[in-house]
């Protein structure tokens, strides 16, 4: 779906304090933007941002780094963040692809996929965020204990998800066909698209993954 371009986007993100204009010369000293060494956890396609915003609510003792490539969905998020008093969340703006240029080895903790575009061509299975291309991404920047953790109402791309991340050299270390009715559900933050959908009563997949130890990624 071509999304409808915002004016004014792109100069609201440039002139934001919320948002990291130049990422990579942060590789390697997040502690000094964020003024600490906690753990960041990290959500590659925020759109308008709740999940990580509440998370970051929720865990002041973490800190978050939404990352949206699309300059009027990251606005949307923008105006949600004015008035929150929230120390430990920033933005970017980038492509996902870019984060080994952006984080150095071991520096994140763990990355949230929720909601991502399914891209269900076959010549466009590279582009999703499950595939072996992207787990090799993170496992640039995440440490070794990290996980990636993945939601989607797209049952395809979900099916697809339990098959390409182990090919990845990776551990499926839980997942669920239906998050409401699974022990999964518990302390669960629900995105925009996921309140959508839930009401609906279309089913929620949810899957955990971590690295095999001694198994180098593709």
């Amino acid at each position: 779906m071509r999304l409808r371009h915002i004016q004014g986007a792109e100069e609201n993100i440039a002139s934001s304090p919320y948002v990291v204009q130049k990422p990579e010369q942060n590789k390697g000293a997040w502690d000094k933007l964020f003024g600490n060494s906690n753990p960041i956890h990290i959500e590659v396609g925020m759109g308008k941002g709740r999940f990580i915003m509440e998370l970051a609510a929720q865990n002041p003792d973490i800190n978050y780094i939404g990352i949206e490539r699309y300059s009027s969905v990251l606005l949307r998020a923008l105006q949600k963040r004015q008035g929150l008093e929230l120390d430990n969340i920033y933005f970017m703006c980038i492509d996902a692809k870019t984060l080994g240029e952006i984080f150095a080895p071991g520096a994140v903790d763990r990355i949230y996929l929720n909601f991502s575009d399914p891209w269900p061509k076959d010549r466009h299975a590279k582009r999703r965020l499950t595939s072996p291309e992207f787990m090799a991404v993170y496992d640039l920047v995440l440490a070794a204990d990290g996980t990636v953790e993945f939601k989607t109402d797209n049952r395809g791309l979900f099916e697809y998800s339990l098959e390409s991340i182990p090919s990845a050299g990776w551990n499926l270390d839980t997942q669920t066909f239906d998050l409401r009715h699974s022990p999964m559900a518990e302390g669960n933050v629900m995105t925009e698209y996921e309140m959508k959908f839930s009401a609906e009563g279309n089913p929620i997949h949810k899957l955990v993954a971590s690295r095999v130890p001694g198994v180098s990624q593709p």
